[in-house]
C-alpha cells in the first residue's frame, strides 16, 4: 500500500488536450488495448466522439454523427483499432478508427422505443449489450448482439440476439462484462439493484445468478478481487456497495461493505469530497481503490477494505472542474483523465508537462442532467 501511495502521489501531468473550437464535456473514454495500442477515445457532451492520440492527446479523429446523447465509449478488446459507441436513438455503432469516413463500420438496432443509456463489449469481442432507459409503462431491457454481425447498412431489429426484461425495474444504468469470463456481465439500474447474469444459459430467469441491493440509484459498476468474483458500485448520491460472490452458497456475508454516502464516511476524516467517480482493482497489490474528486477538480484516490475507505492520495492542479471519467493503464501505472473543464490529461510517474493545450474554468450546467435522469421513486428491489 505503501508503495502505491507512494506511486499515486508521483503522478504528474504529462500533456493536456487541446481545448476544441466548441469546448464540451468529456463523459467518458477508453483506451485501446494491446501491446500496439495508441489510441484514446473520449464522448462528448455535443454527442460526438474524439480519438486522440494517447501521448500526445492530439485530435486524430472525430465522430459526430449521432442524433443523440451517448452513452459511453468502448474499444474492442482483441482489435485495438475498432471502437464501440451507444446511442440513446437505439443503436450501438462500431467505428473502424483507421478509416477517413464518418460512416460507422457496424451498426446494431434495438427496438423502436429503445433508448440506449449504458452498454459493453465483451472480453473476447463476441457480444455486445446495451441497457435502456424506462420509456413510461414499458419494460427495460438488456439487448445482446452478435458483435461480428452487421455492416454499414442499417440491419433490421432480427439482428438481435435477444433480449432481458425481467430483472429491472427502471433504467439500467450500468452494463460491465466480467474482464476474464465472456458470458459474465453485470448491470446496474436507477431500480438500485445491481445483477450478475450467466449468459450461456437458456433463459434470463436461469442467467440471473445473483442480485444485490444498493439501496440507491446505481452509477458505475465493476468487478474486483481474486479472479474477478467480487463486484462493488456507486449510486448517484455518493454511496459504495461491494459484494463477494464467492459467498453466495457460503455461511459467510455477501456483503463486504456498504456506505450509504462517502462524502460522510468517517475514515475521511475532514478531506473534501464532493463526488465518486469509479473504482479500479489493482490486480498486483489486489486492492480494490475508489476514485472521487472536489468541484474544482482535485482528485483522491480511495482505498476501500471491509472497514470502510480511507485517502491514499490527492492530484492537484489538473482539472478546474468535475472529473467525469478516468482510465488507468497498469502496464506503466499512468492514468487518463476527462473532465467537465473540456480537458483530457495524461499523468504519468514524474512526469515533466508538455502542455499542447491550456488549463480552462468551463462554467456550464452539470452534464450529469445528460446521461440520467434524478429519481426520486422508491427502490423496487425484488430480491436481496
Amino acid at each position: 500500500m505503501e508503495k502505491i501511495r507512494e506511486q499515486f502521489s508521483s503522478l504528474q501531468i504529462a500533456r493536456r488536450s487541446r481545448l476544441l473550437e466548441d469546448p464540451t464535456y468529456l463523459l467518458d473514454i477508453d483506451v485501446s488495448r494491446g501491446g500496439g495500442s495508441h489510441s484514446a477515445a473520449a464522448s462528448h457532451s455535443n454527442n460526438s466522439i474524439g480519438v486522440y492520440d494517447i501521448e500526445t492527446l492530439n485530435l486524430l479523429r472525430e465522430y459526430s454523427s449521432h442524433p443523440g446523447l451517448l452513452s459511453g465509449v468502448r474499444f474492442a478488446h482483441e482489435h485495438a483499432d475498432l471502437l464501440f459507441s451507444a446511442c440513446s436513438d437505439g443503436t450501438v455503432k462500431c467505428w473502424d478508427t483507421r478509416l477517413a469516413t464518418s460512416e460507422a463500420a457496424q451498426l446494431f438496432r434495438g427496438y423502436p422505443s429503445n433508448v440506449f443509456i449504458s452498454f459493453d463489449v465483451n472480453c473476447n469481442d463476441l457480444i455486445v449489450c446495451a441497457g435502456t432507459e424506462k420509456a413510461e409503462e414499458e419494460d427495460v431491457f438488456m439487448a445482446f448482439w452478435d458483435a461480428r454481425g452487421g455492416n454499414s447498412s442499417v440491419p433490421s431489429s432480427k439482428s438481435l440476439l435477444g433480449v432481458y426484461s425481467e430483472s429491472h425495474s427502471d433504467d439500467i444504468t450500468r452494463i460491465c462484462f466480467h474482464p476474464r469470463r465472456p458470458n459474465m456481465v453485470a448491470s446496474g439500474s436507477t431500480d438500485g439493484l445491481v445483477n450478475v447474469f450467466d449468459i450461456n444459459r437458456d433463459n434470463e430467469d436461469d442467467a440471473l445468478t445473483s442480485t444485490c441491493n444498493s439501496g440507491s440509484s446505481v452509477s458505475f459498476v465493476g468487478w474486483s478481487g481474486k479472479d474477478f468474483w467480487q463486484v462493488y458500485c456507486t449510486t448517484h448520491d455518493e454511496g459504495f456497495s461491494w459484494w463477494d460472490l464467492t459467498q453466495l452458497d457460503t455461511e459467510e456475508p455477501v456483503v463486504l461493505l456498504q456506505i450509504p454516502d462517502a462524502r460522510e464516511a468517517a475514515s475521511l476524516g475532514k478531506m473534501e469530497l464532493n463526488y465518486l467517480i469509479g473504482g479500479l482493482y489493482h490486480e498486483k497489490s489486489d486492492h480494490l481503490f475508489v476514485l472521487g474528486g472536489t468541484s474544482m477538480g482535485n482528485l483522491h484516490l480511495l482505498d476501500c477494505d471491509t472497514d470502510g475507505l480511507s485517502p491514499v492520495g490527492t492530484l492537484r492542479g489538473g482539472h478546474s472542474a468535475p472529473v467525469r471519467s478516468f482510465h488507468w493503464n497498469a502496464a506503466d501505472d499512468s492514468l487518463l483523465t476527462g473532465g467537465e473543464d473540456a480537458q483530457l490529461l495524461l499523468w504519468k510517474l514524474g512526469a515533466v508537462e508538455k502542455a499542447s493545450g491550456k488549463k480552462a474554468s468551463m462554467k456550464m450546467s452539470s452534464s450529469v442532467h445528460q446521461r440520467v435522469r434524478v429519481h426520486q421513486n422508491p427502490l423496487k428491489s425484488k430480491k436481496k
